[in-house]
């Protein structure tokens, strides 16, 4: 007779309650958000102890000790960027939430049936959101921790840098860290607010995305965005026409920047689709490439959330390119046609310091892309399984998920490249349009941006990597699976 399954028969031990609590994070999508916290945590604190550091050299320095200009410029440098990343993380984490709550739609519909209410599903996403926050945090903490000290040991040991008695740990660095767990957590209510949607019927389903014309007629949401970005532009206008006075204006153009784009990304779904539309129609009629294309069109809100970051990141790189290229042409003017070495080497080494430090945020955006797209394959199965099952070869299923993947990156990188250009002459505009620089200038005049093509080209390259990265695991998910398996989900 069989022994009933116990601990000595072979019987896989059931799992602890702790362990079953945890199960969401095997999830797609929650290493991804791990890793984009961690990103985000550790960036903070290597800003911050570099920061530190400098300052600690400029104390010890005897002529410039008693200066603290070059402190407070440094402090909010890395606070800007800081918040940058953070912003560009939240966005890249709201929008992986959207995606898995989308994927989620059946199960909480199950929920709602047997009694659960909206608002205790949003709640646990959010708690959710915490651990992810939290557990990314601290992994950045101590690996930014790890990298500063080897950076100060660098500096001492490789660059002849004396010893200013600067200790790596200090509490400062715990604020970053708190800042990226709270910011996570906001993301994920931010992002799980489609769950207030959800109805007990939609149980008999599956993963539901908005439509173009459901999406299309959420009023209060591009209303918000519409008004955001008019209230933006107002500012960024206000602060070129007050740079023709002072470089103040820089400081109003700053504030109307942050308005307008964010208005902007609120206002993807309005923004992207026809760009992705435009996009589709350079890859030709054949049958991959319109399934490529329709589906950035069905789904707008999907597609939009995973071109945004990308968006963001490129316009980020493109408007600080911009700006130090407008300054340098500007200089370069003023000088006759030729600008001095020394002056040039400075500014050259702050444009690549700015740049790499920006970078950041670009790779944040990148790893949301990755990530955006891998969870639309998994939930796209039964799509994906039926176009199996009508005779389309695992080829032309390869192709079509690789077309999907260029189609946003091109179309993201072409839109942040004219963002990136317009937002950085209008900085450099309102902070140089009131310098007399003579003999070129001799009065208030407007900049002509100027475009460093380096850059730009870099940014190509960059986004076929991208393209062809971003499509690795998304292709072998789609591949991977039978017909009839995936219909079966």
């Amino acid at each position: 007779m069989p022994r009933p399954a116990g601990p000595e028969s072979g019987a896989a031990p059931a799992a602890s309650p702790r362990a079953a609590r945890l199960s969401w994070l095997r999830e797609r999508g929650m290493g991804a958000s791990i890793l984009v916290a961690a990103i985000s945590s550790a960036f903070g604190a290597v800003l911050l102890t570099a920061t530190g550091y400098i300052a600690a050299i400029m104390r010890a320095d005897p002529y410039i000790g008693q200066s603290g200009i070059l402190a407070v410029v440094l402090m909010v440098m890395t606070v800007i960027l800081v918040g940058v990343a953070v912003y560009v993380a939240a966005i890249v984490t709201a929008n992986t939430f959207s995606t898995v709550v989308a994927g989620r739609t059946r199960r909480i519909a199950l929920l709602r049936l047997i009694g659960a209410s909206a608002m205790s599903q949003r709640a646990e996403v959010a708690r959710q959101g915490l651990v992810v926050g939290v557990v990314g945090a601290l992994a950045g903490l101590i690996a930014g921790i790890a990298v500063s000290a080897a950076g100060i040991a660098l500096a001492e040991t490789l660059l002849g840098v004396d010893d200013v008695g600067y200790g790596v740990l200090q509490p400062v660095l715990v604020i970053p860290a708190v800042i990226v767990a709270l910011t996570t957590w906001v993301a994920a209510w931010v992002g799980s607010r489609r769950v207030l949607t959800v109805t007990p019927l939609q149980a008999l389903g599956g993963s539901v995305e908005a439509s173009h014309d459901s999406y299309a007629s959420r009023r209060g949401r591009n209303g918000g965005a519409i008004g955001l970005f008019a209230a933006g532009a107002a500012l960024l206008t206000g602060g070129i026409l007050l740079g023709l006075v002072t470089p103040l204006g820089v400081v109003v153009a700053f504030f109307g920047g942050i308005l307008s784009f964010t208005g902007l990304v609120l206002g993807s779904t309005m923004i992207m689709p026809p760009v992705l539309r435009l996009v589709g129609r350079l890859f030709g009629s054949s049958a991959t490439a319109r399934l490529a294309a329709e589906n950035a069109l069905r789904y707008p809100e999907r597609s939009s959330r995973m071109a945004i970051g990308v968006v963001i990141g490129v316009t980020l790189v493109t408007m600080f390119a911009v700006a130090l290229e407008t300054v340098k042409s500007v200089v370069t003017a003023s000088g006759g046609g030729e600008i001095d070495t020394e002056f040039n080497a400075v500014l050259d080494t702050f444009a690549g310091i700015m740049m790499g430090l920006v970078a950041v945020s670009a790779v944040i955006a990148a790893v949301g892309l990755v990530n955006l797209l891998t969870i639309g394959v998994v939930q796209r199965r039964r799509e994906l399984g039926l176009l199996r099952s009508l005779g389309v070869s695992t080829g032309q299923v390869r192709r079509m998920v690789l077309l999907e993947a260029a189609h946003i990156t091109i179309a993201a990188v072409v839109t942040g490249l004219v963002l990136g250009t317009a937002y950085g002459w209008a900085g450099a505009q309102s902070l140089l349009g009131s310098v007399a620089m003579p003999p070129a200038w001799t009065s208030p005049t407007l900049v002509v941006p100027a475009v460093p093509w380096g850059p730009v080209a870099l940014i190509v390259v960059a986004t076929a990597v991208l393209t062809l990265v971003a499509a690795v695991v998304p292709t072998r998910l789609a591949t991977r699976v039978a017909p009839i398996e995936a219909l079966a989900d």
